[in-house]
């Protein structure tokens, strides 16, 4: 069932995102190689705390504020004290908050110092993945229209598109209806509607779409191991206009 909602609600998802917002613009400028995921992970905890908010994944069994993931790591990459940040390296972090009772959800890939031109594409394409996603997410267009901007972006330059994992619904739990697809599927097309708040989220790989859940039980890698990339917004849908929430 799609919940929609109302201005109050929306507000105060608006606010949760806001706080993700800052935390963003905070947390960057401080990833540089010889970091640990750990460290990064306590960061964020110590930020969302001290604002008044929870790391929102901890309510679905994630043991740590971020999923941090690295390189072929595409989503769900657990904190770890043995897991540095080295020079070249492409970081995606995917954290949401529950502030009031409200939650927030985004992702940034993030470039550790010098990349390599083949990464650094991926990158731009990826965020231009998530600018025509969201232009699709209006009234009156349906969820697969979501869909097709995000996958004729990434298909044109001949990259994988993750199909296993996809966006959703958010604000009032982590997870609700609809699923977002980032390559149209057979099932549910529901029309998009004023009251929607919805995480659009491309995962897009060098490779090929395919991936694995490793043992851990959570991070997601690509099948080739090759890099993936993965940027993600909370946006709310109006009658005149579709907002990003995520954003200053």
């Amino acid at each position: 069932m799609i919940h929609l909602k109302n201005e109050s609600q929306i507000d105060g998802i608006r606010k949760s995102c806001k706080l993700l917002a800052q935390l963003f613009e905070e947390l960057i400028p401080e990833l540089k190689a010889g970091m640990s995921t750990a460290d990064i992970d306590a960061l964020c905890v110590d930020f969302i705390t001290k604002h008044g908010g929870k790391p929102a994944w901890h309510q679905e069994g994630f043991p740590g504020a971020a999923c941090i993931s690295i390189n072929e790591e595409v989503i769900h990459g657990l904190p770890s004290k043995k897991k540095f940040l080295k020079e070249g390296d492409i970081v995606s972090l995917d954290i949401g908050i529950n502030l009031d009772g409200y939650i927030s959800d985004a992702t940034k890939t993030i470039a550790i110092g010098d990349i390599s031109p083949e990464a650094k594409k991926l990158m731009e394409v990826t965020k231009k993945c998530l600018e025509e996603g969201i232009k699709a997410c209006v009234v009156g267009n349906r969820i697969k229209d979501i869909s097709l901007a995000v996958s004729k972006v990434a298909e044109k330059e001949g990259y994988g598109i993750v199909t296993d994992f996809c966006g959703h619904g958010v604000g009032l739990a982590v997870h609700e209806e609809p699923s977002i697809p980032n390559k149209p599927q057979m099932g549910k097309n529901p029309r998009i509607q004023a009251g929607m708040v919805l995480a659009i989220e491309p995962m897009i790989n060098l490779g090929t779409g395919d991936v694995e859940v490793l043992s851990d039980g959570w991070t997601v890698v690509t099948k080739d191991r090759k890099i993936s990339c993965h940027e993600e917004h909370t946006v709310a849908v109006f009658a005149d206009r579709t907002e990003i929430l995520s954003i200053l």
